[in-house]
């Protein structure tokens, strides 16, 4: 699909990773809606990114968490620009709860981060291909984790959610053919962002000496194949795992 004036809704646009996708995608000719849940500086940060690349932006404030929120979100998105071709569901939540702790991880946190990470984009990419399909295309890109594809993670909760993420991307796949392609990123720890930051250094070191490159990767790396994914017209279903080399090392 060729972006020079296409439009694009990034979830969770105000963080490293989304900021870094919209920010890409805005060097590539597309108009970006900045999606944000309580990081405004950061949106509005990405805003002026993507207008000084020339570009049409809009902050859209919403809680994927909350299933009333999503619906008017993605039909202000497709007004303000008249269109809508690429949503990437980027925005999670998580919370550090070790695996041996089950009590911890309550009813009440289990579902948030299941309705933040999974039902989420389930309804956004629902809404937004109400709009793909009138114009008879558009691209689905879904950032899960390498917590989906092996037992890690910051909790049993947060690394199923993007298990069932990634499947979730298959089965779009299928359900939004041929018009729509649905793919998914796979990240593992992302250098130089906030995240990553919050992880006690030993941590992070670890994960470096564990990774066949001896380092993370980059959101640039993440925002570079996602726009792969946009441009693809034959790519669909597929899961990219980018960790330096981790998952298979």
């Amino acid at each position: 699909m060729e972006l020079g004036g296409k439009v694009a809704f990034v979830t969770g646009a105000s963080g490293d990773i989304g900021g870094a996708i919209a920010r890409l995608l805005a060097r590539h000719g597309v108009d970006v809606a900045v999606g944000y849940a309580g990081n405004e500086s950061g949106a509005a940060s990405c805003v002026k990114a993507v207008e000084a690349a020339g570009r049409k932006a809009l902050a859209v404030r919403h809680d994927q968490s909350d299933a009333a929120q999503i619906d008017p979100a993605v039909e202000r998105v497709a007004r303000h620009f008249g269109r809508l071709d690429i949503l990437v569901n980027n925005a999670a939540w998580n919370i550090g709860i070790p695996f041996p702790q089950l009590d911890d991880l309550t009813t009440e946190i289990w579902d948030r981060i299941y309705d933040t990470n999974v039902r989420g984009p389930f309804q956004l990419a629902r809404a937004a291909a109400r709009h793909m399909r009138a114009a008879g295309a558009g691209r689905i890109v879904n950032i899960a984790s390498v917590a989906g594809l092996m037992p890690g993670g910051s909790s049993i909760a947060y690394a199923s959610s993007k298990a069932a993420l990634v499947h979730l991307t298959r089965c779009l796949a299928v359900a939004l053919a041929p018009a729509i392609t649905v793919n998914c990123i796979a990240p593992g720890l992302v250098e130089n962002t906030r995240m990553a930051l919050r992880v006690p250094s030993a941590v992070v070191q670890a994960a470096r000496e564990r990774a066949a490159l001896r380092r993370g990767s980059s959101a640039e790396d993440i925002a570079e194949q996602c726009v792969g994914f946009c441009r693809a017209d034959s790519v669909t279903g597929q899961t990219l795992v980018i960790d330096a080399g981790l998952h298979f090392h």
